[in-house]
């Protein structure tokens, strides 16, 4: 399978299997409609009837000698050797988990997934009794597994920062009984950070997701208090303390566009404007019936979004400064492991979360929803079908991405949204694949580029 786009004035291939992308010639593109495998022989008459007028017969039989070679050198409509992975994709330790340290929220964001904190189940706190179960669930089910993942997350964790400390100190402290090690993660909405807490998770946190959704007016618009009023000046200068004093560590803004904001870019450019070089700005995925909520009949004006946004960042990295905005990166060169590339985030499988109460969850969006509840730290009980269900949640068990050229990118997407927005894990949540296909285009545009300007 190839894939061929044209953006920023390039023409660029992309052979699927192999992931090896090449920026041809206007002659090569138009001759690529009319290859499919075996190229062999004769070029095709029908290509030349319709490309003679434009090119002679010696400059195509050329070029489609070169795309013949290519073929036979398997750099072109190479063979998929990773669909033999897939039978091997079976239930693996777990390796990350996800804390709902705070089933409640001290904000009302609009679109929250988490019925604005409290995931439908009424607003509590975890005890650290249960986080105390957590890590030992962990330690049990990592298995062999070293290097081990913990998110702090909500609701709004920092409502029960106290707890989120206890449970720290006892991993840190299981860690060493049982020979691992755990990189613990905090996302926060910014507003009840202090100077001590600051200190505390930059001492103790390996990355922070700091949600903000861009521009003061698009952010206090959804990100609101109880009372209606924004949020924005509640948490700005503290996000820009709190990376001040950060130093190398990891850490990266988050925000949401809906319906309401499709210029994201200016968001964006925003967020780099306030001093954050590393952004995600990601869209929202909600029923049809939300105002907010995205629709087939964006698309155009999203894809262009997208375009605009990758110029912008080509001037900033042309004047040479930074910025990294995270779905525009991809590595051409190595890009994950067959297993990722297969099955994406491992919810279910390597990736659980656990609710305040104690239950067991493929992941923080599947929380309040029964169907698909694991187990429960307190009676101990786990579902391990489920999670094989979840194992073999795949590009090749998902119909649309067998067929799609963006599989071993996007992995088949997200389980969560599919369910929630498709019923079933497996049927891919359409508009959401159609933005994730533009971010790759956008993404392989700008690698290229700096691969042409690293080859002069």
């Amino acid at each position: 399978m190839i894939h061929k786009f044209k953006n920023s004035g390039m023409n660029i291939l992309l052979d699927v299997n192999s992931g090896g992308v090449h920026v041809v010639d206007d002659m090569t593109y138009e001759l690529l409609d009319f290859c499919e495998p075996p190229l062999a022989g004769d070029i095709p008459a029908a290509a030349l009837v319709a490309l003679q007028e434009k090119y002679s017969v010696e400059e195509l039989a050329e070029c489609w000698d070169e795309l013949k070679s290519l073929y036979a050198d398997k750099i072109l409509f190479s063979e998929d050797d990773y669909e033999k992975y897939a039978e091997t994709a079976v239930a693996s330790p777990i390796k990350s988990m996800c804390l709902i340290v705070a089933q409640d929220c001290n904000l009302r964001c609009e679109y929250c997934f988490a019925g604005k904190g409290d995931y439908g189940q009424g607003r509590m706190l975890m005890d650290f009794e249960t986080g105390k179960k957590a890590i030992d669930f962990l330690m049990q089910k990592s298995a062999n597994r070293e290097n081990l993942e913990i998110d702090f997350f909500g609701g709004e964790p920092l409502m029960n920062f106290e707890v989120v400390k206890q449970i720290v100190e006892y991993g840190r402290e299981q860690e060493k009984k049982f020979g691992k090690h755990i990189n613990f993660t905090i996302t926060t909405n910014g507003t009840l950070l202090t100077d001590e807490r600051i200190q505390y998770i930059n001492e103790n946190m390996y990355n922070v997701v700091l949600s903000v959704d861009g521009r003061r007016s698009v952010n206090d618009r959804m990100r609101q208090y109880p009372n209606g009023t924004g949020s924005y000046d509640s948490f700005i200068g503290k996000y820009k303390k709190l990376v001040e004093l950060r130093g190398d560590k990891e850490w990266y803004v988050r925000g949401t566009y809906t319906k309401y904001n499709l210029d994201f870019s200016e968001d964006v450019m925003s967020l780099y404007a306030e001093g954050f070089e590393q952004i995600s700005v990601e869209p929202v995925a909600a029923e049809s019936k939300e105002p907010y909520a995205l629709s087939e009949s964006d698309l155009p004006r999203i894809f262009a979004e997208y375009d605009r946004l990758a110029d912008r960042i080509r001037q900033i990295r042309a004047s040479g400064r930074f910025i990294n905005f995270f779905h525009f990166m991809l590595d051409l060169d190595q890009g994950p492991c067959a297993v990722k590339r297969l099955r994406g985030c491992g919810c279910g499988n390597e990736y659980v979360a656990i609710s305040t109460d104690g239950d067991i969850y493929p992941c923080h969006q599947f929380v309040g929803h029964e169907e698909y509840k694991m187990g429960s730290l307190n009676d101990g009980s786990f579902n391990h079908d489920l999670k094989k269900e979840f194992a073999g949640a795949h590009i090749y068990s998902k119909p649309d991405c067998r067929k799609c050229w963006a599989r071993f990118y996007c992995s088949g997407g997200c389980n969560a949204n599919n369910y929630l927005y498709m019923g079933d894990i497996k049927s891919s949540y359409k508009v959401g694949c159609e933005i994730e296909k533009k971010r790759v285009e956008c993404a392989i545009a700008l690698k290229a580029e700096k691969m042409l300007e690293n080859a002069e």
